[in-house]
C-alpha cells in the first residue's frame, strides 16, 4: 500500500508539473494531455480510492490552461483599432473558444440608408467615403436610427426593412440598416466574436458623422436583434455620447455573465432599454436571449421565456452551441423573434406595451404589481424613451401581451 501510495503521489507531482509547463507552450499542452490521460486510466483501474471528480477536475484545469497557452494573438486595424483575443473574450467558462474577429474587409459592413425620399430603395453610404453621405437623402436635421440584425440574418431581411418602413411612416428619420451578413452567416462562436469588429465598424461611421457633418452622437439611436444588440453595445464602449439603445433579446451564448466589456450595458448609451422574449436557459430549454438584467430598464414580457402563439421550446440535455445554430439540431426561433416583433409594432402605438415594475414573473401574474411608481409606468418597445424614472440602476418591468 505504501509502494501504491508514494507511485500516487510522484504522478501528482509530475501532473502539477505538466500543468506549469503548460502556461508557456502549447506542444507541452499536447503531451500533457496524452500523459495525464494516460495516468489517469491507470490510477482509476488500480487504485479506486481516486475518484472521477477529481480526474475530471485535473482535466478541466488543464483545457483551461491548454486554452490560456494557445491564446494572446491580436490584430490591428488602421480605421477601427486593435483586437485581442486574451480574457474575458476568450478561455474563459463563458468563453471557452479562442477565435478573433475577422478582418473588417472579410465582414463588409454595409450601411444602407432609408429616408422618406427613398423609402423602398436603400442608399448604400460609407464612412470611409464620407461625399456617399453627403450626396445622399441623410439629413444632419433628423435623427438616425441604426438597425442591427444578428445571426445569420442580413441588412436586406424583411424585418429589417419593415423596421424602417414603420420608422419612417411614423417619423421624419435617416433609418440606417446595418449589413454584417458577411460575418453572420459562419460559425456562432466565430459570429460572436465578429460583433467586435461590427461594433467598431458602427462607431466609426459615428465618429465621422461627428467629426466630418457635425452630428452629435446624442441624435444616434442603435436597434439591435440577437447577436446585434452586442454589436450596438460594442459601438456604445467606442463611441461615447450616443443617446440610446434598444437590445432586442440579445443573444445569451457566449455573452451571459460576462464582464461589461464584452456585452451589452448600460454604460453603453445614456438610455439601454431591453426586451427579453426568449429568456429560457439554453440548457436544456434551447433559450437564446439572455435572462440577465443588463439594461437601464428591462421588460420581460409574458415573464420573458415564451411568447403567445410559440410553440412549446423542446429540451435537450446536452447541448452543443454549434450544433444548435448551424441545423445539426432543429430549434425554434419564435420566442427569440418575437422581440423584433413587440418592437416593430410598438412603434406609432404611443399607448401600447405599458410594464409593470415587479420583482418577478409569478407575483406579477398574483396581479400584486398593478401600481405603477411617480415617475408613471414605461411602455415598453419604441416609446421606453418617454419613461422618467431611469436612473443609473437597472429595473425590471413586466407586462402581459395579447
Amino acid at each position: 500500500m505504501g509502494c501504491r501510495y508514494n507511485k500516487v503521489v510522484g504522478w501528482v507531482v509530475a501532473i502539477i508539473r505538466s500543468l506549469v509547463g503548460c502556461r508557456y507552450s502549447k506542444t507541452r499542452c499536447v503531451s500533457a494531455v496524452t500523459d495525464i490521460i494516460i495516468k489517469l486510466v491507470i490510477l482509476q483501474k488500480g487504485w479506486q480510492i481516486i475518484s472521477f471528480f477529481l480526474q475530471m477536475s485535473l482535466i478541466w484545469t488543464l483545457t483551461l490552461c491548454f486554452l490560456a497557452a494557445v491564446q494572446g494573438a491580436q490584430v490591428c486595424y488602421d480605421r477601427i483599432g486593435c483586437f485581442a483575443d486574451t480574457s474575458p473574450y476568450a478561455g474563459t467558462v463563458q468563453r471557452p473558444i479562442t477565435k478573433l474577429p475577422w478582418a473588417p474587409e472579410k465582414i463588409n459592413v454595409q450601411f444602407m440608408l432609408y429616408t422618406r425620399s427613398n423609402q423602398n430603395t436603400y442608399q448604400t453610404i460609407s464612412a470611409i467615403t464620407p461625399s456617399t453621405i453627403s450626396s445622399s437623402n441623410f439629413r444632419t436635421s433628423r435623427k438616425t436610427r441604426f438597425v442591427i440584425h444578428g445571426f445569420i440574418s442580413s441588412g436586406t431581411n424583411s424585418w429589417v426593412t419593415n423596421m424602417c418602413k414603420k420608422l419612417l411612416a411614423t417619423e421624419d428619420v435617416n433609418c440606417i440598416a446595418v449589413d454584417w451578413s458577411g460575418g453572420s452567416r459562419t460559425l456562432y462562436s466565430q459570429a460572436s466574436n465578429n460583433v467586435r469588429v461590427v461594433g467598431a465598424e458602427v462607431a466609426y461611421f459615428v465618429k465621422i458623422l461627428q467629426s466630418n457633418f457635425a452630428y452629435s452622437p446624442a441624435n444616434v439611436h442603435l436597434i439591435g436583434h440577437s447577436l446585434g444588440a452586442h454589436a450596438a453595445g460594442e459601438a456604445g464602449k467606442r463611441q461615447r455620447g450616443i443617446a440610446r439603445i434598444s437590445g432586442l433579446d440579445p443573444a445569451e451564448p457566449y455573452f451571459q455573465n460576462t464582464p461589461a466589456e464584452v456585452r451589452l450595458d448600460t454604460t453603453d448609451a445614456t438610455l439601454v432599454d431591453v426586451i427579453h422574449t426568449d429568456a429560457g436557459p439554453l440548457v436544456p430549454s434551447l433559450g437564446f436571449g439572455m435572462s440577465q438584467v443588463i439594461g437601464h430598464l428591462d421588460f420581460f414580457p409574458n415573464g420573458g421565456v415564451h411568447m403567445p402563439g410559440c410553440p412549446q421550446n423542446i429540451e435537450i440535455p446536452n447541448v452543443n452551441v454549434e450544433d444548435i445554430w448551424n441545423g445539426v439540431v432543429n430549434f425554434i426561433t419564435c420566442n427569440h423573434e418575437h422581440a423584433v416583433k413587440y418592437y416593430t409594432d410598438s412603434i406609432g402605438n404611443t399607448s401600447t406595451f405599458v410594464s409593470y415594475p415587479c420583482t418577478n414573473w409569478d407575483t406579477y401574474q398574483a396581479a400584486r404589481c398593478k401600481t405603477c411608481p411617480s415617475a408613471g409606468c414605461p411602455k415598453m418597445g419604441h416609446y421606453a424613451d418617454t419613461y422618467r424614472g431611469v436612473t443609473s440602476s437597472s429595473q425590471v418591468f413586466y407586462l402581459t401581451t395579447p
